[in-house]
């Protein structure tokens, strides 16, 4: 295996100046550095980065922990901080607990004991301890999800999308509208049913929710959902959804029971993802800015690894405010903000 000192033997430079080259430390003259650039390549050298991370104080690693990553906003959310992290030098470890505590207590664990430099994590809310003992030693940022206001966030107002998505079907003419949420101790959940709550007593509606035991809940959990609210309301004219995957499992609940989507029954979901503009009757959705949440999440994350902890910097919480995609699942297809 090639060595430094092999690299600065072949470009006939110092070991120093080849050190200095590859981690861009100080200047080296643009012929040396693609000399010993030219030398790296033809000896197929890798740096031991362990190595060098352990003597400059860090790895240049960061961990996301999500809870799901497959047709949800997640996947969008790793994809904004690999981008960044990748820009400014950083490599990135993805853990994906399948919303399982014990997965995500495990995983916390593994990582605090060294690997990465810091973390982005969208909690169960079952670690916050952990999570809040972590943070006293290295960066920590949530996303989409809060739990501690001590530690820094980067967020969607989920107040404003619950409120919006009534707005919009109440627009439509609809007067029962049903909601699929999730379990409320989490706070999209909890936030988006605020926002439905003012709503719905802002336009003197019905409240009309429904909630089953199910710890992942996706597609299934909006098909089941759907048929309980059928069965127990009889004109029921729309359903707001969580995430687009209940929103898929809605539609389908509704065609399997004789309805149309928009005529009968309209929906909206109040998680937007890309899909839903690919389905057979496209969805209807406030649309988070996923990426941008991700290189946010990461930018934050990077800039207090770097400042150290002397400098490092204060709580910040950062939110956005989601896009209404006007689709054909409420009877449009043009995407507007209200």
């Amino acid at each position: 295996m090639a060595t430094l000192k092999d690299v600065a033997a072949l470009a006939n430079v110092d070991v120093s100046t080849v050190s200095r080259a590859l981690n861009n430390t100080s200047y080296v003259h643009p012929e040396t550095k693609a000399r010993i650039m030219a030398a790296v390549k033809e000896l197929s050298y890798h740096p031991n980065v362990l190595a060098r991370g352990l003597r400059q104080g860090r790895l240049n690693t960061i961990a996301v922990i999500i809870p799901k990553i497959s047709f949800s906003i997640f996947g969008e959310v790793i994809s904004g901080v690999e981008e960044e992290a990748r820009r400014k030098g950083f490599a990135t470890i993805i853990v994906n607990t399948n919303n399982d505590k014990q997965i995500e207590k495990e995983s916390l664990n593994r990582l605090r004991n060294g690997f990465v430099d810091g973390m982005i994590i969208a909690g169960t809310g079952a670690n916050n301890r952990i999570i809040r003992d972590i943070s006293v030693g290295m960066p920590v940022i949530q996303v989409i999800r809060v739990f501690d206001r001590n530690i820094s966030s980067v967020v969607v107002d989920y107040v404003d999308i619950g409120y919006r998505s009534v707005a919009h079907l109440v627009e439509q003419g609809c007067r029962r509208i049903g909601l699929i949420n999730g379990a409320k101790e989490i706070s999209p959940y909890a936030d988006r049913y605020k926002g439905y709550k003012k709503a719905i007593r802002e336009f003197d509606l019905p409240e009309i929710t429904v909630e089953r035991e199910s710890k992942l809940r996706g597609m299934k959990y909006g098909y089941d959902c759907a048929v309980k609210l059928l069965d127990e309301n009889m004109e029921l004219d729309a359903i707001l959804a969580a995430t687009d995957a209940q929103g898929m499992g809605v539609i389908r609940a509704l065609k399997d029971n004789g309805l149309r989507t928009p005529e009968d029954v309209k929906v909206v979901s109040m998680t937007g993802h890309r899909v839903g503009d690919m389905l057979e009757t496209s969805l209807t959705s406030m649309e988070l800015p996923g990426i941008e949440i991700g290189e946010n999440a990461a930018d934050m994350l990077i800039r207090a690894i770097e400042a150290g902890g002397e400098k490092k910097p204060g709580v910040q919480h950062l939110s956005f405010r989601a896009n209404m995609a006007v689709r054909e699942s409420t009877g449009g297809m043009t995407e507007t903000e209200m």
